[in-house]
């Protein structure tokens, strides 16, 4: 039959219309090799179900706490760092000595937690004079420690933080997300989304699909962080979430990725008894 050729009232469209084409010709090569979900060693998925019934018998059904929580993100190769109460300026000074210095001091109360604009996170105190005078800080600006719930905890290596999540999404199935962490992410809602399980190379995609992704690769002569380890982090999270779909939500936040390795300074589980449906992968369209 005759050809017809496309023709378009500006050359704005006709720009648009080419990069959708190209766009959909990458939709179709990836498609076609979306890579492969990596196996690690030392997961111990037995371990992790077990620790699961046991919260679920025990009416654990929503939030779990911070120690069980540690327990079974470690069975998945995720290692949170500790963080101990310190409910009086002994304690804290306490805690620092059986975590040793430097340490962070911040308050966990609900209306201050990850907001270390607020000033209710106190960095790198390097000895019990430097806690003991932040602790004294915090309860002058906040009030009483029964309201801040402060802890201690070892001081992470410096690196960007970053915010990766795991939920259960009714319409989508499992769902791993991930940005950075802070006001300006939040505001932008600069989150991208990848449905469980991820391959490893939904994981390099994941990771540069952000606005702010040029922080992690330098941007203005900063040191590029290590992303490889980063990957790692998010690989293990979708595993966890797709081995067991007891997990309905996960959030690591923050994960401070560095030049070398990653630090989970913080995390959450909610857990609940499997749904109905066993359709919790992804949901794609064929590649025609």
């Amino acid at each position: 039959g005759p050809r017809l050729i496309p023709a378009y009232p500006a050359a704005e469209r006709a720009v648009r219309a080419l990069a959708e084409a190209v766009r959909y010709g990458q939709w179709r090569r990836e498609a076609a090799d979306p890579g492969k979900v990596p196996e690690y060693d030392d997961i111990d998925e037995r371990k992790a179900a077990e620790i699961i019934a046991g919260l679920l018998e025990r009416g654990e059904g929503f939030a779990v706490g911070p120690e069980d929580t540690r327990e079974l993100l470690a069975t998945y190769g995720i290692h949170v760092r500790p963080a101990l109460p310190a409910p009086t300026p002994d304690a804290a000074a306490s805690a620092a000595r059986c975590l040793g210095y430097p340490v962070v001091l911040k308050a966990t109360a609900p209306h201050l937690r990850h907001r270390a604009d607020l000033g209710g996170v106190r960095l790198d105190l390097a000895d019990e004079e430097q806690l003991r005078r932040a602790y004294g800080e915090l309860t002058d600006l906040f009030g009483p420690p029964e309201q801040l719930r402060p802890v201690v905890q070892a001081m992470a290596p410096r690196g960007v933080d970053t915010v990766v999540r795991a939920v259960i999404d009714p319409a989508a199935g499992a769902v791993l997300s991930f940005g950075l962490a802070g006001a300006a992410s939040q505001l932008l809602d600069d989150m991208a989304h990848r449905l469980v399980p991820v391959t490893d190379r939904d994981a390099t995609s994941l990771i540069r699909s952000i606005r702010t992704a040029p922080l992690l690769f330098g941007w203005r002569g900063s040191t590029p962080v290590d992303t490889p380890a980063l990957e790692e982090l998010l690989l293990r999270v979708s595993r966890l979430v797709d081995d067991h779909p007891e997990v309905v939500a996960i959030t690591l936040e923050p994960a401070v990725v560095a030049q070398h390795g990653t630090t989970v300074l913080d995390a959450t589980i909610r857990l609940a008894p499997p749904p109905a449906r066993t359709d919790l992968g992804p949901r794609t369209l064929p590649a025609y």
